[in-house]
C-alpha cells in the first residue's frame, strides 16, 4: 500500500470518530460520576482562576512552536514556518486518531516528503525527532526520581497483563523506561558510531525463525539509520542545542499544562511531584490501544494526580486537561485536512 493510501485509510470518517465518540462517552461519566458539583460551586473564581488557566493554554502554544521550531532546525529551515505549522498540526492530529503505541510516524513521513523533503530527508528527520524525545525521556526520569524518590511515584493499584504476566504500575513504568532506554542507545549507536554494524545487527537477529517475516523491514529501517548518519553526524554543535533546547522546551510545556490547570482550582505544593507522575503517566498512556490515549488518559489523570485536586473535583479536572491538550488538535487538524491535501496535490 502507497503512502498516500495509508494516509487516505487512517484520516478516514470511522477513524476519526472513534476517538471523539470514546471521548464524549468518558467526559460524560467523568462530569457525571465523577464530580462533585457542590464542591465546584465553592470554587472561588476570579482573575486568578482565570490567569492560571490562560497560562496553561499558553503551555500548549509554546509547545508547538517549540515543535515547529525544532522541525525547521532538522531541515536546515526548508520548511517555512507557515508550512511547519500544517506539519505539526497534522502529526498530532495523525497522533491523535491511532493508538498511543503506534502513533503517527508513518504519516509524518508522507506529510514530510509532500512539503518538498525527498524521501531520505523525510526518513531521517523522523527519527531524529524520535531520537530527541528519547533521550529527553532517558535523561529526565533519573533526575527527577533523584529528586523526588519512588516512595511516592506509584500512586494506584493499576495492573496490566503483558505475555501472560501481570505488571503493577511500577512494573509497567520500569518495562517502558527499559524499552526507551534500548531503542535510544540503539539510535545513538546507530547514527554516530557504526549504521552499518547497527543494520547487520538488525539483520542477524530478525534471521530467527519466528521473527523472519519482519527481515525485510528491518533491512529498510538499517537504511534509513545509514540515511540518517550520513544526513547529520557532521552537524555543528549550535544544529544539536537547538534541536535540544526544541525537546526540552517543548515537553516541558505539554507537562506544566497540568500544575497550570490544577492551580486555577487549588494551591499546589509539590510541583515536582505531579511533573514526576506525569512521567509515569506517559508510558501508561504509550501502551494505551484507544487513539489517543483517549479514556485511558482521562482515568490516569484521576488515578495520579487526584490527591493534587480538590475533592470530587479530579474527574472535572481531567476533562478539562484533555479539552486543553488533545481535542485542539482532532478540531485543528479536521480543519486544515482538506486546504493540505489541496495544496499538496495541485
Amino acid at each position: 500500500m502507497s503512502k498516500s493510501n495509508k494516509v487516505s485509510s487512517l484520516f478516514t470518517a470511522k477513524k476519526i470518530a472513534i476517538p471523539v465518540i470514546i471521548g464524549l462517552c468518558v467526559t460524560i461519566y467523568m462530569l457525571y460520576s465523577n464530580t462533585d458539583w457542590t464542591e465546584f460551586s465553592k470554587v472561588s473564581w476570579g482573575a486568578k482562576s482565570f490567569a492560571w488557566m490562560l497560562v496553561g493554554l499558553l503551555m500548549m502554544c509554546l509547545r508547538d512552536l517549540a515543535y515547529m521550531y525544532r522541525i525547521r532546525v532538522l531541515t536546515d529551515n526548508k520548511i517555512s514556518w507557515r508550512n511547519s505549522f500544517d506539519v505539526i498540526m497534522l502529526w498530532e492530529f495523525s497522533s491523535a486518531v491511532t493508538p498511543g503505541i503506534v502513533g503517527g510516524t508513518g504519516v509524518a513521513l508522507y506529510i514530510l516528503n509532500k512539503e518538498g523533503l525527498n524521501v531520505g530527508r523525510s526518513t531521517s528527520t523522523v527519527m531524529l525527532t524520535a531520537l530527541f524525545d528519547q533521550l529527553f525521556y532517558i535523561v529526565t526520569v533519573p533526575l527527577v526520581i533523584l529528586m523526588v524518590g519512588t516512595e511516592n511515584l506509584f500512586p494506584v493499584e493499576l495492573q496490566k497483563e503483558i505475555f501472560g504476566v501481570v505488571f503493577s504500575v511500577k512494573g509497567i513504568f520500569i518495562i517502558g523506561f527499559v524499552i526507551t532506554l534500548l531503542f535510544g542507545i540503539l539510535f545513538v549507536y546507530g547514527i554516530f558510531i557504526h549504521p552499518k554494524g547497527l543494520k547487520s545487527l538488525l539483520i542477524r537477529v530478525f534471521k530467527i525463525r519466528f521473527l523472519k517475516k519482519w527481515q525485510h523491514k528491518m533491512e529498510q529501517v538499517g537504511d534509513e539509520i545509514i540515511q540518517t548518519s550520513k544526513e547529520f553526524r557532521c552537524k555543528p554543535f549550535s544544529f544539536w542545542l537547538k534541536a535540544s533546547l526544541a525537546t526540552l522546551f517543548s515537553w516541558m510545556a505539554r507537562f506544566c499544562l497540568i500544575n497550570f490547570l490544577i492551580l486555577a482550582f487549588t494551591p499546589v505544593g509539590d510541583h515536582l511531584l505531579i511533573y514526576a507522575r506525569q512521567l509515569v503517566m506517559w508510558i501508561v498512556m504509550i501502551i494505551s490501544p484507544t487513539p489517543g490515549g483517549t479514556g485511558v488518559a482521562e482515568f490516569a489523570f484521576e488515578g495520579f494526580l487526584a490527591e493534587f485536586t480538590p475533592i470530587g473535583l479530579a474527574g472535572l479536572l481531567a476533562v478539562l486537561w484533555r479539552l486543553a491538550s488533545y481535542y485542539p488538535y482532532l478540531i485543528i487538524g479536521l480543519l486544515i485536512l482538506p486546504k493540505w491535501l489541496k495544496k499538496v496535490y495541485s
